[in-house]
């Protein structure tokens, strides 16, 4: 058995793994299947060390949580320690990230954070995304009873570790995109990731039609909220011109596919009276 880590990550560090491929509907579909995930009513440092390499390049156990507001949050975790200045150390409960969408949608998420450690007796309210005390109730408490260390689900939250990686939710590898020497609406259509001024970033899901015409999505970084798009290209062969409608105004952009390789847009958006630019970078 491997030695528990005495640990904590750097704050800026971010690992590139399959935890972020998990969206609110695949967090649904694994407890419905009872597939590749276990429910658990205590969760104990052995059974993070036993499933912590369940998760392609995530060195962490991964939780599925059903909160008490009926939300699924998924988390990244580890066993450790926590030194003290008189030597000893105490265990702790490292949550290395987690994120809890919103219910009912695919990508939007309503709180997340990461580098939080629990100690004995603290509760984690997901909803919330906060540290809770025991009044406001919790989702996840940490307990250290003696030889006794496990974290427990709390009222009506239900807690699963992933058992297995679900390979089904990787992406598709198709055919590598080419364009010819010639601009085709078709070339248009993809995803792409978007940054606009160095303000706001996104994923932007664009399909063309024979016709010109675009539609597709935007799903913001800051929270996975997701907006229509729709738009149109030309009048010349390599400009696209489409909005992004948020709840209370909508954001215009007007920009140019690369014409060598198709592989980049870019221009100037406009939000009301503020004109900025904008460049997206297609993802194969």
């Amino acid at each position: 058995m491997r030695p528990l880590m005495v640990l904590f990550l750097a704050a800026g560090m971010v690992r590139a793994d399959a935890f972020d491929l998990y969206l609110n509907k695949d967090l649904d579909r694994l407890i419905e299947s009872g597939k590749l995930v276990k429910e658990i009513k205590q969760l104990t440092p052995n059974l993070v060390l036993e499933h912590d390499r369940a998760i392609p390049r995530a060195g962490a156990a991964m939780l599925i949580l059903k909160t008490n507001g009926d939300r699924f949050a998924k988390l990244l975790v580890t066993a450790g320690k926590q030194k003290l200045a008189d030597g000893k150390a105490i265990p702790i409960l490292l949550i290395e990230r987690f994120v809890t969408y919103k219910e009912g949608e695919e990508r939007q998420i309503i709180a997340d954070g990461k580098n939080l450690a629990l100690f004995h007796d603290f509760r984690l309210g997901l909803d919330m995304g906060q540290v809770v005390p025991e009044a406001v109730g919790g989702d996840l408490r940490f307990v250290v009873e003696g030889d006794k260390v496990y974290a427990e689900p709390l009222g009506k939250a239900k807690l699963y570790v992933v058992v297995e990686h679900d390979k089904t939710i990787e992406p598709k590898r198709g055919d590598k995109f080419a364009m010819g020497d010639k601009v085709e609406p078709r070339h248009f259509s993809g995803s792409f990731k978007l940054f606009d001024d160095g303000r706001r970033s996104g994923r932007l899901v664009l399909i063309a039609d024979d016709d010109g015409k675009v539609s597709g999505a935007y799903y913001s970084d800051r929270d996975g909220a997701k907006y229509e798009v729709n738009g149109r290209i030309g009048p010349k062969p390599h400009l696209i011109e489409f909005a992004v409608r948020f709840p209370r105004t909508e954001q215009l952009f007007r920009g140019m596919l690369f014409t060598g390789g198709g592989k980049a847009l870019a221009g100037t958006s406009r939000m009301a009276e503020r004109e900025s630019a904008f460049y997206a970078l297609r993802e194969e």
